[in-house]
């Protein structure tokens, strides 16, 4: 069997009872589950139906995300989340080089990077080189003043933790922001690139090695060998051709407003829902939360 969700944004809930039934009787669904008035419902099918991305297609001119996944083994055991973007909505770089006056020059990089058309850690590198000279207590400024949490992102690991999941933060950003991230959302560990600092200023250095898209890879397979999960127990999120790796692994992969490329390549694609779409999809309800 399979479940079919359909879903949309908390703040613009516009799945309503319509939407639902005239899906479920085209498709020959089973009864409809809400797990949140006019935000999420679920109905099961016996097959994949053969124009679901047509209706996908439809579906998202409407503001709704629909996926479509084997019911069995949908709630996972562990989160691998992606932080820029994905677990707050911006890209830590870009905001520390909004600071030293060449934000747009380097947001530009970023998203050529994100879309898979640069080497990352290339990338990455020729960012952070611009950065040097810059005083490091502007890391401090950018955390207090330029960055923000995704919403729906303490619900998803409140939740998923209390259900006896584990969570891991797994950046191409840096240190310095995923700790702050991941100390505030509650995730278990995290795992990033360093900045190296002397004499209070950036050197335009990063630690090596860079962590990147065969980075995330590792940490999936290592992190879920230390914990005796298989990769089909893992949910893992991300916005950018660096986590393609990591979510084609992963048993359900979600490409969260990602990159169009990025998107391509996945089965699971949130446009309009926020963070606790991840939730919805396993099948919680919103009474569910925590």
């Amino acid at each position: 069997m399979f479940t079919v969700t359909l879903l949309s944004n908390p703040s613009n809930p516009v799945v309503g009872p319509a939407v639902v039934d005239s899906l479920r009787n085209a498709w020959g669904g089973g009864d409809a589950l809400w797990l949140a008035p006019d935000v999420a419902a679920e109905f099961q099918v016996e097959t994949v139906p053969a124009n679901r991305w047509d209706v996908w297609a439809d579906l998202q001119g409407m503001g709704v995300d629909l996926v479509v996944q084997p019911s069995e083994g949908r709630r996972k055991q562990m989160l691998l989340a992606d932080m820029d973007s994905t677990m707050i909505q911006q890209e830590c770089i870009d905001e520390l080089a909004a600071q030293a006056g060449i934000g747009d020059h380097v947001a530009q990089i970023t998203a050529r990077a994100m879309n898979g058309e640069l080497d990352f850690e290339e990338a990455l590198c020729e960012r952070v080189g611009l950065l040097k000279g810059l005083d490091s207590a502007v890391i401090e400024t950018v955390l207090a003043n330029r960055i923000t949490l995704m919403p729906g992102g303490k619900a998803l690991l409140v939740t998923m933790k209390a259900n006896g999941a584990y969570a891991a933060l797994v950046s191409g950003g840096f240190t310095a922001f995923t700790g702050m991230v991941a100390e505030t959302l509650g995730f278990d560990e995290h795992r990033a690139n360093t900045l190296i600092v002397a004499d209070g200023k950036l050197t335009g250095e990063v630690g090596q090695p860079i962590l990147g898209r065969d980075a995330k890879v590792a940490a999936l397979h290592e992190i879920t060998a230390r914990l005796g999960l298989a990769a089909d127990q893992v949910m893992a999120v991300g916005d950018g051709a660096n986590d393609l790796g990591m979510l084609g692994l992963a048993g359900a992969g979600v490409a969260l407003h990602a990159k169009p490329s990025v998107a391509a390549e996945c089965d699971i694609r949130i446009n309009h829902g926020d963070l606790t779409a991840l939730l919805y999809i396993q099948g919680y309800s919103a009474e569910e939360f925590v």
